[in-house]
Formats: C-alpha cells, sequence, structure tokens
C-alpha cells in the first residue's frame, strides 16, 4: 500500500491540542511561560503523556527527561522512525516553537490509528529536555547527551539563576528516567517547526524543506578601559570602553554583510560597567553572535572579527580578550530524509522551498546519530520567541500534512 495525496491528518484536532496546551503556562501577553524543568513544564508533559497513552502509545523516559512515546511496527527487528521537537518555552515565549513539532508527531498517530494503517518501522513521538536553554544554557541540552555532545553528569550540573541544578530539577517534577541517554537507535527523525523568520510567508511558500542548519559561532568580548567623569575629562584623554563596543558593533555588522545573503552577525548580550550615567565606562563585556551554513565562512568571520577588534581596542587605548562561548559546525542534513520531505509537499501540492535554518534545533544534534531533515511551516512576521508569536491553523495543517507523508513514508505502509 503506497501512500496517497487524500491522507491528511485532522487539522481542527491538531489546532485544539495546540490551543489545549497552550492553556498550561500562559504568558502575561498571550503567549506562554513554560520554561523547562518548571512546575508548568512537567503539567505539559503530562497532558501530552495522557495524550499519548490514549493514542495507545507506550513511553520511555531516559536519564534525561526526553520522553519517548512509541506506536509499534509490524517488523520487530526494524528500527523506529523518531519524530519530534520540544515543549518548553522562553520566558517570553509563543504557542508553536517546538510545541508543534511534538503535536504534530502525535497527530501523525492519531491519523494512522483513525485510518487503520500499520507501518513496517515503529514510530516514536520525541520530547526532547531543555531544547530552548533559556532556564539551563546552553540550548538543545538533551539532544547533545544524546548525541555524545555533552556527558550527563556535565548536563546535571547546568544551574539556573535561583543555583537549582537540572539534574535536581530532573527528580523534583517527577521526570527522570532510567533509560541511558543515547541507546536508542534511530532509522530516521524527523522535525517539524515554525521557520522563525521571514522568508517563507515574504514568498508567499506553504512549506520549507531544510537542508541545512546554520554553524554558529558565539564570542565573549571584554574591553578594559578607563572609568572617568563625563563632564571633565577632555575628549582626547578618555579611554571609552563603550566607544570601543561601539566600533566593534559596526565591524560585527560590516563583517555579515560582506557574507550575504547567508551570514547574520549581531552583538545580542552586553554589560556595561559601571553603567552609570556620568561615568565614562571602564569595562563593557559583550556576546557576539556569527552564523552561516559554511563553517569556512565561520572561521573567516572569526578571523576578521579578532583582527579588527584588536585595531579599534589599540587605537582607544583598551585592554581586549575574546574567548569563545559556545557554537556548533553547520549542519547539512540527510539527503534521502530531505528527499523525503520535498517529495511529501509535492505530492500534496503544497508550494514548497529549499531553506537553511538560521537557529539551532534538536535535529541539528540527532542528526550526528541518526539520517535527519526538517519541515519548515511559515510564522507571521518571522516572529518567534516572543509571546505575538503566531502563525495559521492552514500553516500548522500544511506543515503537519508534510511531516505525516514524510515519517509515514519512511516507515512504511504494511498492506
Amino acid at each position: 500500500m503506497a501512500i496517497t495525496s487524500n491522507m491528511r491528518i485532522n487539522s481542527e484536532r491538531l489546532w485544539d491540542s495546540l490551543m489545549e496546551m497552550a492553556k498550561i503556562g500562559p504568558g502575561v501577553a498571550g503567549g506562554n511561560n513554560r520554561q523547562t524543568l518548571t512546575d508548568e513544564d512537567a503539567q505539559g508533559r503530562k497532558l501530552f503523556q495522557g495524550w499519548c497513552e490514549a493514542a495507545g502509545l507506550s513511553m520511555g523516559l531516559d536519564k534525561m527527561g526526553t520522553m519517548f512515546a512509541r506506536r509499534e511496527g509490524t517488523d520487530p527487528d526494524a528500527l523506529p522512525v523518531y519524530v519530534g521537537s520540544h515543549l518548553d518555552t522562553q520566558p517570553t515565549g509563543g504557542k508553536y516553537d517546538g510545541v508543534l513539532g511534538v503535536l504534530g508527531g502525535l497527530e501523525i498517530i492519531r491519523q494512522l490509528n483513525d485510518m487503520n494503517i500499520k507501518t513496517k518501522h515503529p514510530i516514536v513521538v520525541v520530547n526532547f529536555t531543555n531544547e530552548e536553554g533559556t532556564r539551563f544554557a546552553p540550548a538543545m541540552v538533551a539532544s547533545g547527551v544524546f548525541a555524545g555532545m555533552h556527558t550527563l553528569d556535565w548536563a546535571y550540573e547546568r544551574t539556573d539563576a535561583q543555583g537549582c541544578k537540572l539534574g535536581d530539577e530532573l527528580k523534583r517534577v517527577g521526570y527522570l528516567g532510567d533509560e541511558e541517554v543515547g541507546a536508542r537507535k534511530m532509522h530516521a527523525f524527523f522535525e517539524l517547526h515554525i521557520e522563525q523568520g521571514p522568508i517563507l510567508e515574504n514568498e508567499n511558500k506553504a512549506i520549507g524543506v531544510v537542508t541545512h542548519g546554520q554553524g554558529l559561532k558565539w564570542l565573549e568580548v571584554t574591553l578594559i578601559g578607563k572609568e572617568s567623569h563625563t563632564g571633565s575629562t577632555p575628549m582626547p584623554m578618555r579611554v571609552n570602553a563603550g566607544l570601543g563596543m561601539a566600533r566593534i558593533t559596526e565591524l560585527v555588522n560590516e563583517i555579515a554583510l560582506s557574507h550575504s545573503p547567508n551570514a547574520v552577525g549581531a552583538i545580542g548580550h552586553c554589560d556595561v560597567y559601571p553603567n552609570s550615567r556620568n561615568i565614562i565606562p571602564g569595562k563593557v563585556v559583550f556576546t557576539i553572535d556569527f552564523r552561516h551554513p559554511q563553517k569556512s565562512v565561520i572561521d573567516d568571520m572569526e578571523t576578521r572579527l579578532r583582527a579588527g577588534a584588536k585595531s579599534i581596542a589599540d587605537a582607544i587605548g583598551l585592554e581586549l580578550s575574546i574567548e569563545e562561548v559556545g557554537g556548533f559546525d553547520p549542519v547539512e542534513f540527510d539527503e534521502n530524509c530531505v528527499t523525503a520531505v520535498r517529495s511529501a509537499a509535492e505530492r500534496l501540492g503544497y508550494s514548497h522551498r529549499d531553506l537553511v535554518s538560521g537557529a539551532g534545533h534538536d535535529a541539528c544534534w540527532i542528526n550526528r546519530v541518526a539520517p535527519t531533515s526538517m519541515v519548515m511551516c511559515p510564522c507571521v512576521d518571522g516572529l518567534s520567541h516572543n509571546e505575538a508569536e503566531d502563525i495559521t491553523p492552514e500553516w500548522a495543517a500544511a506543515g503537519t500534512n508534510v511531516l505525516f507523508h514524510a515519517v509515514v513514508e519512511t516507515a512504511g505502509i504494511v498492506d
């Protein structure tokens, strides 16, 4: 039995599930605050688990708290096809970032049940722990441990702003499993996600076929000058660390633009000392985020930044130090999985285009241990990590239909 274009998910049921999950951990402006391993996250997990059990799935839980809801296949020796994302949100997050991928995976199972379709390979719906990395930095911790990028002990020691450790919070909320992290073997992994950018909406495309994930490099820059009075220190005698940051900000922008259209770069977090209105800054610490789908370009941007920042600091008389504080290499997703997504979009008649993911996702780590790809749908104005994040029911349905076809085709329908 082959998958056909009339096989589609129940879009109303999917949307109702999204809205029901959004009731847990409501934000102050219409979005969600369901940070990882909080009481709200535990409530969201419990709701998801109840839905999975109602759909006849068995639930597994590993030592990072990642949830694995399994629908059996007809071949007991066939490796499962995995599908999912994450349920945790930013402090001022939206209703769809990550959640669409998890509940879209659940909707695949529900629709297979409704149609009484069996697959050769089992299908497993995944909720990865701490994808956002807001409460416990860095992002994508559980999938990183799964892929062997981090050790379990290291992950357990991640600490939030109140001094709580990730390992302790797993125990507290009741989601510390006993399954070894990374022990599972995957036939393939698919992740549905909102784009978190404006390209699909601007080009009126329903589906993004994600071929690559951008690599990124995070650099922390410290500039040390001399604190002095803003009113009585002559301009030629100032050693202004804030001025150095301003000039490096412009340099970051120039470097990223020189590698357009795929390169991006910006200064995000910054601390200014002593941060007083009438004192020239004597110290600034700030982070630079460079991203591009080619490692050679990221390396070039870093090299130029280090050289240019030194020239700027020397000209002002500042002490300079630059430390790498995060990053990962670009990702090229599996050709067969990408083809399955593209073929699904074409079979269903959806407009589509290839995309490079500008953000990190669990799929970026899982790609290191299993064939992987991603499906993206538009979001309004490209807005994400914001309570105003929004998608339409039609976009959600289109993305999930493509996910359904890619996953089920890969899992193999049994006559």
